[in-house]
């Protein structure tokens, strides 16, 4: 007769408190890594001699390798497991990051921020997966908020610590700063975390891969999920690209550590994620996306004011409803999943890899866009995306619930 696992880790439990601090802090080292060239953008097109939209490749090929190895390090941990597979990812990406501040030209400056993405893939790949399996279900999706708050942060850190950096010692000061935080990061995460208690591998089957993939897209409630995590961070990842030549051009004309202090909105990422979170539990997924991204759209549209200080509300705005969007969708993805059996590795590899690909897509766009109509060309850009996904996210009102709640609970 199996025996049951232990129950989950709660509020009270030393361990519980270890895996929120190490996933939190994971998180923000690893988004630090990824978006740490965009406030720098302005500076690597004049440093390489390159067009802006060349210059957005250095955000998009990060994301674009990520997405791939998304696809490879979920179905991966089903079998090999979580934690070392986040350790050892973690590490190599920020050794990977110290790196590519000695890069001699722009294309080994590419190689090697393609290769960070691929290496930092591993910890987004199966952190939320690790979170539904060793936190109590109770507190799972707040918990899985919190981890997504860190990647606010680290997405505000990264580009402040470059920005300031950069604009005292020089872009390649910038990203060695970064990478070295990172690797304290990766360290204190192999001491903080405990072992896993409620993780069964599978063997890794070809056959079996296959049909939990099939079976992932095939659920149309996924399907939209990914959607609309596409079309968000596609529109994110715009927004900000667009705001890194926005804020050095007229009329603001800022330098790169001042216009990086535009950043510090990511903070509000950090709240509204997990308070998201606790609604969504409350009052059901469906209720809350559709209104997180309702907020994301009106940020988008205050941007479009030539005043810095309603740009900057704007920016906040934005921040809040894409993060909050976030958080609760990709919670959504793995509790949905989990109720269709195994494949959570797989569906939440699905929905980054899907998201990744609308930051690589559409954030190379942006530079475009800014070269061919400013601001305006990226604002149209990034609002049309929020309101593709908008209506997806209320389309899900006509998909049937999974059986579990309250993670897919219907709306009051």
């Amino acid at each position: 007769m199996p025996v049951a696992p232990p129950p989950g880790w709660a509020p009270g439990d030393p361990a519980y408190r270890r895996i929120t601090v190490a996933l939190f802090l994971a998180g923000l080292a690893t988004f630090a890594l990824v978006y740490c060239t965009q406030p720098l953008l302005p500076l690597l097109a004049d440093a390489f001699d390159i067009t802006p939209a060349a210059a957005t490749l250095s955000v998009s090929v990060t994301t674009l390798s990520m997405g791939v190895a998304l696809l490879v390090f979920g179905p991966l941990s089903d079998s090999v497991g979580r934690l070392g597979l986040m350790r050892i990812t973690l590490l190599v990406a920020a050794l990977i990051a110290v790196a590519s501040a000695f890069s001699p030209s722009w294309w080994i400056l590419l190689a090697l921020r393609g290769a960070l993405g691929f290496a930092v893939a591993g910890l987004p790949a199966v952190a939320t997966a690790y979170l539904r399996e060793e936190i109590d279900p109770a507190w799972a999706t707040p918990v899985t908020g919190l981890y997504i708050g860190g990647t606010a942060i680290g997405g505000m850190s990264g580009r402040l610590i470059t920005g300031w950096l950069a604009q005292g010692f020089g872009w390649q000061i910038a990203l060695g700063g970064i990478g070295v935080m990172s690797l304290v990061i990766a360290v204190g995460l192999g001491v903080l975390l405990p072992p896993a208690r409620r993780f069964t591998p599978t063997p890794l089957r070809h056959e079996e891969l296959l049909d939990n993939a099939r079976r992932m897209v095939a659920d149309r409630g996924l399907l939209t999920l990914y959607g609309i995590g596409f079309c968000a961070m596609g529109a994110f990842v715009a927004a900000f690209n667009g705001l890194s030549f926005r804020l050095a051009a007229p009329p603001f004309g800022l330098p790169v550590g001042a216009a990086s202090l535009v950043f510090v909105t990511y903070v509000i990422g950090s709240f509204s994620s997990p308070w998201a979170g606790r609604l969504a539990a409350r009052f059901g997924f469906r209720a809350v996306v559709p209104a997180a991204l309702a907020v994301f759209v009106a940020g988008v549209a205050l941007t479009l004011a030539p005043n810095l200080g309603v740009v900057i509300v704007g920016v906040g705005v934005i921040t809040f409803g894409f993060f909050a969007a976030h958080g609760v969708t990709s919670g959504w993805v793995t509790a949905r999943a989990a109720n269709r059996g195994r494949g959570t590795g797989m569906a939440g590899s699905l929905y980054l890899a899907f998201y990744y690909a609308g930051s690589s897509v559409w954030g190379a766009v942006a530079g475009t866009a800014w070269s061919w109509g400013g601001w305006v060309a990226v604002a149209a850009v990034s609002g049309g995306l929020v309101l593709i996904a908008w209506v997806l996210a209320l389309s899900m009102r006509r998909v049937p619930l999974a059986p579990a709640r309250p993670y897919d609970a219907p709306l009051p």
